[in-house]
């Protein structure tokens, strides 16, 4: 029953999920793997792995194997895609054999990363595989018109990449990848923190003060947030309070990178396409976009009526599981 099944894999750098028509979403995992650095075998991944970051003996190795929206390192990627569909294989209470799977990929990736994201994804145990451009799968996700002769505009901001993309008649008409999404905003408080206090913190913590206390580039009511983290000049534990003025000034430079993205794919849209974001507006998907105010920030910077998608976080795997019954694919594999 399940050998020809249809499956669609959100590949995420920060999280993996994968979405059946039939089930809905089935796995929703951080793309992290806690590995035996002996063996270079996975011991543990998803949640279990992520609560694992920075706790680890040296034995044991915590990795991210995408990096930018593509694969970072390929054995290990591999090994995860075969954990997630046996454990999909639970969920469905059924042996997943030789699925066809649709993968989406940034719409910047070269044609290397684009064949070794379809080589690990077959290798996993994938009967056919179809390669799926992002901005394509999140908005067919966030329940756009792509199949008719409208513009649609999404901004999809992940974890390693923000994809921007114009889509009409099912394909992409302009679009632009920038590096500068959540991941980078991490980075920045990371740097932020330990340049003015002296206190090094991890990635967990930083992703916590952004999402308690990140604000866009708009006025708000100024927020505190206690943190903890390692003194470097005593090596002592030490707790500070950063307030989400100073955090927004983090966020700054990323803001205006993914704004460059959005202004410079309207600049290539065609003329004809242009009135119809005006009136029909631009889709937020993705992480990033659940960052406080950054829909009033973007609706006021770009001129244009700003949405959030309904399942920001699941468009883009919601958008693979439904391609095959929505637009055309694009073959790559028997």
């Amino acid at each position: 029953m399940f050998s020809n099944s249809h499956i669609g894999i959100d590949l995420g750098t920060a999280n993996t999920l994968v979405y059946t028509k039939n089930k809905g979403l089935l796995i929703d995992e951080p793309t992290v793997v806690a590995v035996n650095t002996k063996t270079r075998e996975i011991i543990a991944f998803g949640e279990e792995a992520k609560k694992m970051i920075g706790k680890t003996p040296t034995s044991i190795e915590v990795i991210r194997p995408l990096k930018d929206g593509v694969i970072a390192d390929f054995d290990i990627t591999t090994q995860l895609l075969k954990l997630i569909m046996q454990k999909a294989s639970k969920k469905l209470g059924t042996a997943l054999r030789k699925p066809t799977v649709v993968v989406c990929t940034p719409s910047g990736a070269t044609s290397v990363e684009r064949r070794a994201i379809q080589d690990a994804v077959r290798q996993s145990g994938a009967k056919e595989v179809y390669l799926m451009e992002e901005p394509v799968a999140a908005a067919i996700g966030a329940g756009l018109p792509v199949n008719e002769p409208v513009a649609s505009m999404i901004i999809d901001i992940g974890g390693g990449t923000t994809e921007v993309g114009i889509i009409s008649f099912g394909g992409v008409v302009a679009s632009n990848t920038v590096k500068a999404a959540g991941d980078r905003m991490d980075e920045g408080i990371i740097h932020f923190v330990r340049k003015e206090y002296n206190v090094i913190i991890g990635e967990p913590t930083a992703e916590l003060i952004k999402k308690t206390i990140g604000h866009a580039l708009v006025p708000h009511e100024v927020e505190y947030m206690e943190i903890r983290g390692r003194d470097l000049v005593t090596g002592l534990p030490k707790t500070i309070t950063l307030s989400s003025t100073q955090i927004q000034v983090v966020l700054k430079e990323s803001l205006e990178t993914i704004l460059e993205a959005i202004r410079a794919t309207l600049e290539i849209c065609p003329p004809e396409l242009s009135g119809d974001i005006v009136d029909h507006g631009v889709v937020l998907t993705g992480g990033g976009a659940l960052l406080k105010d950054f829909e009033v920030w973007l609706t006021n910077v770009i001129e244009v009526p700003v949405h959030l998608a309904p399942e920001p976080l699941q468009s883009v795997a919601i958008g693979t599981g439904k391609s095959q019954f929505i637009t055309g694919r694009k073959k790559i594999t028997k």
